[in-house]
């Protein structure tokens, strides 16, 4: 046996993974009919830990990782729910030909409302003056039509938000209007406006970024701006996902946001700029790299694939940004502080206070994870 008779056999073996693979794809889209006949929810987490246990003990009797076949059941476990998900949208979706505009449509966000929406059984229409999206129709100008839609999204930049927004309370449209902005505080003056002309009005900002497929675990907040029943009937367009929707007013989450996505964009422009500056090149790095590394790199990495544009309005925009960001300087002067002055206790300080904050328990420093402490 040589060398390309051995590949041919892996090369087989792999056809015969990837046809099993499908087979169990087709029998969770089989077991999700089941579970919508029966008003079961899509996510059982007590089933994944009896599938993922059992994987773990077949791993052991094959001489196999278990820790890699955790790994792979998992990835099993989310195309399965992936399916599943899509397939109870598809079905106990509100849209049933129910008119829909998306004005942004042909953006990053824009897109995956438009296709999120029509696979809920809307008639998707695009205004969008920098391009279309296939299989759905598409206008240079929003300000052209009659607006004799149900459901009107605003997926633009923000400051180009809150001029739609003004123009549409204008314009006054009979059916539900929501944005999609990261921020609210810039879009308040337009939100507020459509709330006093009587409009159905919702904001609502989807904690994942476009290429997202399964929403379980992801969060869709729900900012109150005084209308319940825009609200409410935009909590219905995700009802069928397994998203958890999350309803606050709009000061406290522009707040938060400063630190969930403002703080962290920050940490990581700063990581990747100083990496930039250094003349360090990354495949050098990566020779000698730490999973610390390897894990900081590939956050940095998406962060800078990202939109800039974007970046820079949650950074600039957001009436409550300096808060984390005043935070972030003060933490990296007490961090320079404590190296200069070569003060262990101090560092000590700093790392026992980080684990009581991110694990909630006090620690002792003489701990293992303080090796050289006490």
């Amino acid at each position: 046996m040589n060398l390309d008779t051995l590949r041919k056999k892996l090369e087989n073996v792999d056809r015969q993974l990837l046809t099993l693979i499908k087979e169990r794809q087709d029998l969770s889209h089989d077991i999700g009919h089941f579970k919508d006949e029966l008003g079961l929810g899509t996510r059982d987490y007590s089933q994944e830990t009896r599938v993922v246990n059992r994987a773990r003990e077949l791993a052991g009797e094959l001489g196999l990782a278990p820790e890699v076949t955790e790994k792979l059941f998992l990835l099993l476990i989310r195309s399965s729910l992936t399916v599943q998900e899509k397939q109870r949208v598809a079905s106990a979706g509100e849209g049933s030909g129910k008119r829909v505009l998306v004005i942004g449509g042909a953006g990053q966000m824009g897109s995956w409302v438009v296709r999120f929406l029509a696979s809920q059984g809307y008639a998707v229409e695009i205004a969008d003056p920098t391009g279309s999206v296939d299989e759905f129709n598409c206008v240079h100008n929003w300000q052209d039509l009659t607006l004799h839609h149900d459901v009107i999204v605003v997926a633009t930049p923000l400051a180009e938000s809150n001029r739609i927004l003004k123009a549409l309370a204008e314009r006054r449209p009979h059916g539900l209007v929501f944005d999609i902005g990261s921020l609210k505080s810039p879009l308040r003056e337009g939100l507020d406006a459509l709330r006093n002309a009587g409009v159905k009005v919702a904001s609502i900002h989807p904690m994942f970024g476009p290429t997202t497929e399964l929403l379980s675990g992801r969060h869709v907040i729900f900012v109150d701006v005084g209308s319940e029943e825009g609200t409410a009937q935009a909590r219905e367009i995700f009802a069928p996902t397994m998203a958890t929707l999350v309803e606050m007013d709009l000061d406290s989450h522009d707040r938060l946001i400063a630190y969930v996505l403002g703080l962290s964009h920050a940490l990581n422009i700063i990581f990747f700029t100083a990496l930039a500056e250094s003349g360090e090149e990354v495949p050098k790095l990566a020779q000698i790299s730490s999973t610390t590394f390897d894990a900081q790199l590939e956050v940095a990495r998406s962060v800078a694939e990202d939109n800039p544009y974007l970046y820079f309005e949650i950074q600039s925009l957001n009436e409550f940004g300096s808060e984390s960001l005043d935070a972030l300087s003060s933490a990296l002067s007490q961090f320079l502080t404590v190296m200069k002055d070569t003060d262990d206790e101090g560092f000590y300080s700093m790392m026992k206070k980080g684990q009581e904050y991110l694990h909630g328990r006090d620690y002792n420093l003489s701990d293992p994870a303080f090796p050289e402490a006490g």
